[in-house]
């Protein structure tokens, strides 16, 4: 008899057990949805999916009575332009200080402990202190989101940096090389890779950083929009920007995922 851990499901299996627990899931909210409403009309906790339907059509289709904009697609045009910004500054920063502790020893006792310090910071413990030193603006909220991300990409690049085979690098000095086209032609392009898979696993905190920065001081983003009706229960609010969320994030790691592939496809996984 085959043993569970060798078993190994089709594309179609794969996709439906894929698809499972979200059908789960909404099964789950229909359920408890239509309980709830059942019991009180008024109920706000888990609104119908005809009241989200009506709420999501306003938000991303009709144009707001006071402002003239469509809400939805200001909220996220500004969302996507800071965690875009942040994440971009964020990989420069790590790529260069990851390459340089990472490469050379005498800068990676200098700056490494200096480096894991920052990063053991809670970003959001200071959030406030942004806010007084650099105002209410754009500059502080993706500073938060540099200062969350930054640090962990940095550490692990280092730590792949200093993984890499000895063998590449005595072979590489063998032929002459120096320390700058030993960091730049050796060691750079294998960190390449994994500069993208450091963003997708800090994507989950770019966006953390993101809504709690729109949620104290902002007038657009989709964090400051949840903020914003949550003192009014508007779950029928809520639960879409939620979702719409989530399928920023999940497109987003799905792009970077496609990137990598594109571009390092020697970095690939066996399969």
């Amino acid at each position: 008899m085959p043993r569970l851990v060798n078993l190994q499901p089709n594309r179609g299996g794969a996709l439906a057990l894929g698809v499972l627990p979200f059908l789960l899931l909404l099964a789950a909210y229909l359920l408890g949805s239509n309980a709830r409403l059942a019991a009180n009309p008024d109920d706000k906790l888990l609104p119908s999916m005809s009241s989200i339907a009506t709420t999501v059509h306003q938000y991303a289709l009709e144009e707001d009575q006071r402002s003239g904009d469509i809400l939805l697609v200001v909220d996220t045009v500004a969302s996507l332009k800071r965690i875009g910004l942040a994440l971009a500054i964020s990989a420069v920063i790590g790529v260069t200080f990851g390459l340089a502790i990472g490469a050379i020893p005498y800068l990676r006792a200098s700056l490494a402990p200096f480096v894991g310090a920052i990063a053991m910071i809670p970003p959001l413990a200071i959030l406030p202190i942004l806010f007084i030193v650099l105002g209410l603006g754009e500059v502080a909220k993706v500073t938060l989101i540099v200062i969350g991300v930054a640090p962990i990409i940095i550490r692990d690049l280092a730590l792949r940096a200093t993984e890499l085979p000895a063998e590449q690098l005595i072979k590489a000095q063998t032929l002459g090389a120096s320390s700058w086209l030993l960091s730049i032609r050796v060691i750079l392009p294998q960190l390449w890779p994994r500069l993208i898979d450091a963003i997708r696993l800090n994507l989950g905190c770019a966006w953390l950083f993101l809504i709690a920065a729109e949620a104290i001081a902002s007038t657009e983003g989709l964090g400051y929009r949840i903020f914003l009706v949550r003192r009014y229960l508007a779950m029928d609010v809520i639960l879409p920007y939620v979702l719409w969320i989530t399928v920023l994030a999940f497109s987003m790691d799905a792009l970077l995922r496609l990137l990598r592939a594109k571009l390092f496809p020697w970095a690939e996984p066996a399969t």
